[in-house]
């Protein structure tokens, strides 16, 4: 049998060595699988799998290659991606599933199973031929390969690797990194269900020391060797298919079908760039099968009868490959992997969940059933010729919570009686009234507000949200007609226009442009609104066709710091192609600075837009510590023809834009869209703003906007907000520019105050780490919800973020704060340093002050930048007196 460069290791740690695929390969070590299965799942765990073929797949036919020969989409990776895919035969079977990473342009690793090493190349071989320029290598013995899987594993990663750059926090990235002097490939990707996991491809000769420097390391982090045993089980937890199991042949000795795999769907591609490759014309069957069956045909089961499926046996009874399954005595498939999985139980609830103390088990097992099958379908199950009941599940693990995988429990569900409450209008009323005092004196009074996204208006524009408008309707476009004036829909809207047409005045005096659309009811709906008039403008020649999407969006990635509404996860996602070439949403995101991943790097910005021609680009940011680059980025796209269409969505700086932030239509901005509600003095409501005037290029443009903001997006737009939002905008043309010089300095401040509490501040030391009004701060990995919780009950609230660095917002390590709103409520630079020790003694020091606390805040109740109090105070009386007749 064949041996791995570790074999000796295994045997000093006294590991159970069995035959597996050729290979003499560790079963468990002494502490046995169940204990290694949990240890991978709360701490991590290292496998040694230099026993998977490892091919070499190299020169200018590499990629024609295995175009033909795989069946997923080879030309969607970029040099440093990976991904799942299969070999296929000519009638939609696996000769195996395996892993394909780009290493570069025409360099690729294709990773396949240790039984399958021989029969893979041997594959391979009868095409090799048809492609001149191939080159094949099998790397298997001098490459070795690890696998770290688990949520303690990337720091243990960094503690052994110095000044590791970690390929970027989603799975399949692949980077290069330089141990021990030599080169090795590190990629996000495992066999166990993780979401966070790590496999290492490196040169035999140096995975020994590594082995043991990983060990070491990782030692007080509970990480631990794991073997083949826990290996299995793990990705049977996961419902990960295994060659020989859930793909080859079934039980009853015929072919599986690919797309009875529920995994086809990301392993499959039917590209047009992809061209003819073996077996296509047999998985497109398959293909166009499922599909029919999935839009209620459940009669189509010729090429895929039966698909693999998760199932739970609640009375814990381990069904094993070959065990039959049948449904009201007829038997409609077979068990295809089956055992009895550890599971730590869950302490906390919701996003503070994560593994407790105590440890159960479950049976589990993937099935290969009849197709038409349902989650929740009671099964019978024969086990060494007992019957035992079984039940189709969706799946037995989440992982999309980093940094855990979670187990998915299945149980009888309990409904509790509810409970008997007094339900006269009288006391619910009494109730909502107490509480909600209670909770307006904690957020004005009693607790600091950093969220950057929040502000607390004037009394006086919230007690106009409030008046007669509010719930009223108020419809109205223009008709060329009529003299291109605003008809209006309703009676009775004299004043509520008048109250429009002023604020959009107001707005037009604050932004510097000459067109502003108020209607929008939000920041997400204004982008919404412009990608939809966007579209619109761009199918304007012809109505008569499906209009075609946006072929090519720049924005922020998400994870660096995008806006929601800007992603093909949120409001973008109606409006954006999906690329021929990657089959992913035709979204480019800005690179960031090798050194600031808080700032764009201008070079490859660059040669990206010249390489995808986006037709809009959108700058603006949820986390944003510097001012957006739009004179750069308008400069670089100024002679394109087509020019893409600039929109800057300020949603978090509207409030800021001025003299010492930045006026982003001086720097070439077409379109700025925005919330009304952060910076900005106003009320919940968005914007749209530009200067697409009659007579410029862009005006037929504009006019597609404001037709999709009505009737397009909005009928009533909220009219009470609407003229709280006027009076919000009076404060800021008057008070404006004296309270941003103060956010910004207030920011600086508390930025440099809490770096010399001794807390890790975000940013560029040389700008006093911000230049908006938010500072930002790194608390540990996947600590920030634990840490802005401790916060919370000392009456400081923060928001906890990912950062670029993180795989989700689960897994947080930073707070995002805001000083927009205290700075409001007065307070000023000497202010924000003691408000800066209180925290780090709660962060840092582990106190309880919430008292110290609120006295403190105590100071800062009354509102600064808008109408004097002793002005004000008639007026709200006036307000409340003609709001409030009993």
């Amino acid at each position: 049998m064949k041996h791995t460069p570790l074999y000796q290791e295994h045997l000093k740690l006294k590991a159970k060595m069995v035959e597996f695929g050729g290979w003499e390969m560790t079963l468990n070590y002494p502490t046995g699988i169940l204990a290694e299965h949990l240890a991978t799942r709360k701490f991590g765990g290292l496998f040694d799998i230099s026993h998977m073929g490892r091919f070499l797949i190299s020169g200018k036919d590499s990629l024609p290659f295995l175009q033909h020969t795989l069946t997923n989409n080879a030309a969607a990776l970029e040099p440093g991606q990976s991904q799942y895919t299969i070999i296929p035969n000519g009638s939609g079977g696996a000769i195996d599933d395996t892993y394909l990473y780009r290493l570069t342009e025409t360099d690729y690793l294709l990773v396949v199973n240790a039984a399958n090493i021989e029969k893979d190349w041997a594959w391979f071989q009868q095409f090799q031929s048809k492609f001149p320029k191939l080159v094949v290598e099998d790397h298997t013995a001098q490459m070795a390969m690890l696998s770290l899987q688990g949520p303690k594993t990337k720091s243990v990663l960094k503690s052994v690797i110095p000044g590791l750059k970690l390929p970027e926090p989603a799975k399949n990235n692949l980077t290069v990194v330089d141990l021990f002097g030599t080169k090795v490939y590190l990629a996000r990707t495992g066999y166990t269900g993780e979401p966070i996991g790590f496999e290492l491809f490196l040169p035999a000769e140096i995975v020994v020391r590594l082995w043991h420097e990983l060990l070491e390391a990782g030692k007080d982090s509970g990480i631990v060797p794991v073997g083949l045993g826990a290996r299995d089980t793990l990705r049977l937890e996961a419902g990960l298919p295994l060659y020989g199991h859930e793909l080859g042949v079934d039980a009853e000795g015929k072919e599986i079908p690919i797309f009875a795999l529920p995994v086809a769907r990301f392993a499959v591609s039917f590209a047009r760039i992809k061209g003819d490759f073996t077996g296509q014309e047999a998985l497109l069957k398959q293909f166009e099968e499922i599909n029919l069956r999935l839009g209620g045909q459940p009669d189509k089961v010729q090429v895929v009868p039966r698909v693999i499926m998760p199932m739970a046996i609640p009375d814990g009874s381990v069904a094993r490959a070959g065990c039959p399954v049948s449904v009201e005595e007829k038997q409609i498939g077979f068990v295809t992997s089956g055992t009895v999985v550890p599971y730590w139980k869950t302490e906390g609830v919701g996003i503070k969940s994560k593994p407790g103390v105590e440890s159960s088990r479950r049976a589990i097992c993937l099935a290969y059933l009849d197709a038409n099958l349902k989650e929740g379908q009671q099964t019978k199950v024969v086990i060494r010729e007992k019957v035992v009941d079984g039940v189709v599940v969706q799946r037995h693990l989440a992982s999309e919570a980093a940094p855990y995988a979670r187990p998915l429990l299945t149980g009888e569900v309990t409904t509790k009686e509810p409970a008997k409450v007094n339900r006269s209008l009288n006391f619910l009323a009494k109730n909502l009234v107490a509480q909600a005092t209670q909770n307006t004196q904690w957020r004005q009074e009693t607790a600091f507000n950093l969220i950057p996204s929040e502000t607390t208006a004037s009394p006086i524009v919230r007690l106009l949200t409030i008046a007669d408008p509010e719930g009223r309707y108020a419809e109205h476009r223009k008709l060329k007609a009529l003299g291109d004036v605003e008809v209006y829909y309703y009676q009775g809207t004299k004043f509520i226009a008048e109250v429009e047409a002023k604020l959009n005045e107001a707005l037009k005096e604050f932004l510097g442009c000459s067109e502003v659309e108020t209607r929008v009811i939000s920041g997400q709906m204004a982008n919404v609104t412009v990608f939809s008039g966007l579209m619109d403008y761009l199918n304007r020649l012809n109505r008569k066709v499906e209009p075609r999407r946006l072929r090519c969006v720049m924005n922020h990635h998400i994870g660096k710091g995008g806006h929601l509404s800007a992603q093909p996860m949120g409001g973008l996602r109606d409006y954006v192609s999906v690329s021929p070439i990657t089959e992913k949403w035709a979204v480019v995101n800005f690179p960031l600075s090798p050194n600031n991943p808080y700032h764009i790097d201008f070079t490859e910005t660059a040669r990206l837009i010249e390489q995808y021609k986006p037709e809009l680009i959108i700058l603006g940011k949820s986390m944003t510590l510097h001012r957006e680059p739009v004179r750069e980025i308008a400069g670089m796209i100024a002679r394109m023809r087509p020019k893409p269409i600039l929109m800057y969505d300020g949603a978090h700086v509207l409030g800021l834009f001025g003299p010492y932030f930045q006026e982003p239509f001086k720097e070439g901005a077409d379109v700025v869209t925005a919330s009304t509600h952060k910076t900005f003095f106003g009320t919940q409501r968005g914007i749209i703003a530009s200067n697409m005037s009659e007579g410029t290029d862009y005006a037929e443009l504009w006019q597609s906007i404001v037709r999709r903001a009505f009737p397009g997006s909005v009928s009533n737009h909220h009219l009470g907000t609407l003229l709280g939002l006027l009076m919000a905008t009076y404060e800021m043309n008057t008070y404006g520019r004296e309270y941003q010089k103060q956010v910004i300095i207030n920011a600086k401040t508390f930025a440099m105050a809490l770096k010399e509490q001794g807390l890790r501040v975000e940013g560029d030391p040389a700008i006093n780490y911000t230049e908006t009004h938010q500072v930002v701060l790194r608390v540990g990995y996947a600590k920030a919800i634990e840490v802005a919780d401790k916060l919370e009950k000392n009456n400081i609230i923060v928001n906890f973020q990912g950062l670029p660095d993180d795989e989700s917002f689960t897994a947080s390590s930073g707070l995002r704060m805001g000083v927009q709103e205290m700075t409001r409520f007065g307070m000023k630079p000497t202010d924000f340093k003691p408000l800066a020790e209180y925290m780090a003694e709660v962060i840092l020091g582990e106190k309880d002050i919430a008292q110290k606390v609120a006295d403190f805040r105590s100071n800062f109740t009354r509102m600064q930048y808008c109408l004097p109090e002793e002005d004000a105070k008639p007026l709200v009386a006036e307000l409340i007196n003609s709001l409030i007749k009993l």
